[in-house]
């Protein structure tokens, strides 16, 4: 009989227990030190300004901003397109394009025209010309036009007249007579001057090298008024104290031109600008930091004034004056004359110049108040304008049966008149 296999016992291990957890330890609180370090640190957080949100003025400010860049990367972008009407300067000059050939000088002496470069030039030129008719005049405008520091010069006219007066005050006396020319006075105030040598030598001064009293051999160079000169000296001081400044005088350059649809285009040389080509190119670079000094809401008059700095920028003005019957009147003003030159410059072309007349602006406005600067009414660097008779005068010649007027200019510019290419 088989035998019945007993089942086979597998001994298991038995099951650990599980380790209990051990009991949490007690956590200490902050020390002092860590509290008022934490104190001090949510009190700098809380003072810290908090953000606020967007206000209309910041959306306001943020867009102009913005414009004000694309407007100033516009004017970077297209400056080489933008040349002919904005800065000519930088562009090569075409003779035969300009509206104008250059701002041009008269001499009050010679009555040369020169170009505005070439008139200190010819101003030095006429003074030494003018010498050799009266000597006294010609230094007296030496000294007051070829020095620039006024001040230096009025201290040194106020000295020469100093010498003056002792000698005429002091006839008898010799010591008034000589003037040291190393005197430290005289080198400082006088000998620093141009013109005041000659002045010296042409009211009766002559160099003279004397000994010194007490020193054998030594000399001191003076000048020595010379017999017979005293009696004019007073005049010559009065001439040398109410001296002034020759300056030449702006040439207007006054044109006539046939009826022109190109009236009011206009191509202005350099000559008509304050700054050279390099200093516009430096302003065009400004503009763009400028963005940020802008960054505010600008107001009205902000911007006027902002333009009028613009305005600085030109020394002259180039100026038409279209007349009722299509004519052009073209005249050079400098920036800063008042409207009453423009006037009385149109009223001298007139055949009836003892009419009243008025001139309106581009816009249509009129010129009302003579006393503004040309710059001020926006006719810098240059405008059309356009003339018209009174009405009120008008209709009263009209009234009274008086004849239409067919030419308004004289007829002497009429028989000069040219083509406006």
């Amino acid at each position: 009989m088989s035998r019945t296999p007993h089942p086979r016992v597998v001994e298991r291990a038995p099951k650990e227990k599980p380790k209990a957890d051990p009991p949490p330890k007690c956590r200490q609180g902050p020390t002092n030190e860590a509290q008022m370090a934490a104190a001090a640190a949510l009190a700098r957080l809380e003072q810290k300004p908090k953000p606020r949100p967007p206000s209309s003025q910041d959306a306001i400010r943020n867009q102009v901003k913005k414009e004000l860049m694309a407007e100033a990367a516009a004017s970077d972008k297209g400056a080489a397109v933008d040349q002919k009407n904005s800065l000519p300067a930088l562009q090569e000059e075409d003779p035969s394009m300009l509206s104008v050939s250059g701002v041009y000088f008269t001499c009050p002496l010679t009555g040369a025209t020169v170009r505005k470069d070439k008139r200190e030039a010819q101003i030095k030129k006429a003074i030494l010309e003018h010498a050799a008719q009266d000597p006294v005049a010609a230094a007296v405008m030496e000294i007051h036009t070829c020095n620039r520091d006024r001040e230096k010069v009025k201290l040194g006219v106020e000295t020469i007249a100093k010498y003056l007066d002792n000698i005429h005050l002091h006839p008898e006396e010799e010591k008034y007579r000589k003037i040291k020319l190393q005197n430290k006075v005289f080198q400082e105030r006088i000998h620093c001057l141009e013109g005041t040598h000659k002045f010296f030598q042409a009211v009766g001064f002559e160099k003279a090298t004397l000994s010194v009293p007490g020193q054998e051999e030594a000399t001191e160079d003076f000048y020595v008024l010379k017999e017979g000169k005293l009696g004019d000296l007073k005049e010559h001081k009065e001439k040398l104290l109410s001296g002034e400044p020759l300056r030449a005088q702006l040439d207007r350059q006054l044109r006539v031109f046939k009826p022109s649809p190109q009236a009011s285009r206009f191509e202005l040389p350099s000559d008509f600008f304050s700054i050279t080509a390099e200093e516009l190119k430096r302003e065009q670079r400004l503009r763009t930091e400028a963005v940020e000094k802008a960054s505010m809401l600008r107001t009205k008059a902000m911007r006027e004034k902002e333009e009028q700095r613009e305005l600085r920028k030109y020394n002259y003005a180039l100026l038409r004056i279209r007349f009722p019957d299509g004519y052009i009147l073209q005249g050079t003003f400098y920036a800063r004359e008042p409207v009453s030159a423009l006037y009385q410059f149109v009223r001298e072309t007139l055949q009836n110049n003892w009419l009243p007349f008025e001139l309106l602006a581009p816009g249509g406005h009129k010129l009302t108040d003579e006393s503004m600067a040309l710059n001020e009414c926006g006719l810098v660097p240059s405008a059309l304008l356009t003339f018209a008779w009174d009405a009120d005068v008008m209709a009263d010649i009209k009234a009274s049966g008086g004849e239409h007027m067919e030419s308004v200019l004289k007829p002497d510019l009429l028989l000069a008149v040219q083509t406006l290419s």
